[in-house]
């Protein structure tokens, strides 16, 4: 007689299971838990540990993710058709804490190599970033970065790349619109990223409506634009060898940057997952959220984001708030998404994708359990809006849409300089402005991925490692990716994928 099958159950009060077993498992195999499966279950989906009746809750993490749609008996297989969602928590009921919580023990003696900036802030990597006004000379600019590179970057040993910082903003767009301010600010705010040491340059084409100077510091002496339609400029080649001349001027500055100890306080990491499955609330997110407190507890900055991903938990964050304004501040971004779902017809059941039911995730709520893991424990800061600056040290809620590279971008301009990115069902994604560690959620994944994902989180499931000495692990890994001493697996590969801005205002 065969053995159960190890299944998990994430917490005691759970009523149902994850199936561990790669390729999943056929109808009749009984599990550890007691319960026979009375169905097929894929790889990561749900078993019923006992019978729940029409209406009853579906409980994970110990928490009801959502109501059976039918009756369903004991080994049941339990999906996104067979579950309802729940309310979601009410914003009104969102208190500040009687007392701001406790601040994790201090961590010391950690550093890494950086780029120190006159700002005081610290680069990961020695760019040029080439910022754009408007979409329009968007082919020219990427024209002129591949001379740039070809002709000029050897020239320069100890800048890293050049990269085209470009958008499909600046014209046919309601430029004094209410909401333009968001992309406004997120163009202006990519070109301040440590990763380009201060070096601002904008190419324009001259009748576009978001001008240069919008999206340049008055008062930076050393900050350069440039339009096509000068009159000054007769042909194509014109306009590049004047793109070249201006890039040699940044470069000839950037070239002069070494790096330098720095302490573990002039980290910026932004945290994102994309492509979950059942194990990312379980593996990879938990082990992020272990490195987030490390990064925290060092005197770092950490960054959790995608809104639709908090706000079926956002009940959770309030206690670990460190100010009243903490709590006001994801309340108004949480109703500012409500209300900009309702205006598009939708609402937050839209964020699950068919890749996450398909890694057993069966709603939003269960997705979003999972995802304010990467969060860990310490105390949040601050609360700031999609396209902002961070404004203090420790963990920041950056609100940004849940689309990967809509909020890889947001979270660049708010100053992050290392990424890290969790999936569940494999992405090649992957910034050319800054590091990006992918995490893969389980070891099915890890080795069919071998060569693109940078860390198997998958033996948190197996037993291999703990979730604490995954974040160990994970923090070690950022410092020397953070120090250029060790490449992520895409930039090895060369993969490169654009930015992509947030623009909730009208295009005209």
């Amino acid at each position: 007689m065969s053995k159960p099958v190890p299944s998990l159950k994430v917490h005691p009060d759970d009523n149902v299971s994850i199936v561990l077993t790669a390729g999943g498992l056929p109808a009749g195999t009984e599990l550890d838990t007691g319960a026979v499966l009375k169905d097929d279950v894929p790889f990561g989906h749900k078993v019923a540990l006992t019978d729940i009746p029409k209406g009853g809750a579906v409980i994970r993490y110990g928490v009801t993710i959502g109501l059976a749609r039918q009756d369903l008996g004991k080994g049941a297989w339990v999906n996104e058709y067979m579950i309802e969602l729940p309310e979601a928590p009410h914003l009104d009921s969102l208190k500040a804490p009687a007392e701001a919580p406790a601040s994790l023990p201090p961590l010391e003696g950690y550093t890494f190599e950086g780029y120190r900036n006159a700002d005081g802030s610290v680069g990961t990597r020695n760019l040029l970033g080439i910022s754009i006004s408007v979409q329009c000379v968007a082919g020219v600019v990427e024209h002129a970065v591949r001379r740039i590179r070809e002709e000029l970057l050897p020239l320069y040993p100890n800048v890293d790349d050049v990269v085209p910082l470009t958008h499909s903003y600046g014209c046919g767009v309601a430029i004094n619109a209410t909401d333009a301010y968001i992309p406004i600010r997120t163009i202006k705010n990519i070109a301040l990223n440590p990763n380009f040491g201060g070096e601002v340059m904008v190419v324009a084409l001259g009748c576009e409506k978001l001008r240069p100077e919008m999206i340049m510091t008055e008062g930076d002496a050393t900050a350069t634009k440039m339009y096509l339609q000068d009159e000054g400029l007769t042909g194509f080649s014109a306009m590049v060898d004047d793109i070249l001349l201006q890039a040699q001027i940044h470069l000839e500055r950037l070239n002069k940057r070494q790096r330098e100890t720095c302490p573990v306080s002039d980290l910026v990491v932004g945290m994102q997952c994309g492509g979950s499955d059942a194990f990312s609330g379980i593996t990879a997110n938990p082990m992020l959220g272990a490195a987030a407190d490390l990064i925290v507890r060092a005197g770092g900055s950490v960054m959790f984001s995608e809104v639709t991903e908090v706000r079926d938990s956002v009940h959770l964050l309030p206690p670990r708030a460190a100010s009243p304004e903490v709590v006001e501040g994801l309340v108004r971004e949480m109703a500012w998404y409500d209300a900009y779902l309702a205006k598009g017809g939708a609402d937050r059941s839209a964020n699950t994708t068919p890749g996450n039911k398909a890694g057993g995730l069966s709603g939003i709520v269960e997705k979003s359990l999972g995802s304010v893991a990467k969060s860990g424990s310490s105390p949040i800061v601050d609360v700031i809006g999609p396209g902002e600056r961070l404004r203090r040290k420790g963990l920041t809620f950056a609100a940004t849409p849940a689309g990967d590279f809509v909020c890889g971008t947001l979270q660049l301009a708010a100053g992050m300089n290392l990424h890290i990115f969790t999936t569940g069902r494999g992405t090649p994604y992957n910034l050319p402005t800054t590091p990006t560690i992918k995490v893969a959620t389980n070891s099915t994944l890890a080795s069919r991925w071998f060569d693109i994902m940078d860390v198997d989180a998958g033996r948190i499931a197996s037993g291999e490692i703990t979730v604490e000495e995954g974040g160990w692990e994970l923090f070690r890994l950022i410092l020397d990716i953070a120090s250029g001493r060790r490449k992520t697996a895409a930039d090895k590969l060369g993969i490169r994928n654009d930015l992509v801005l947030f623009n909730p205002a009208p295009v005209t």
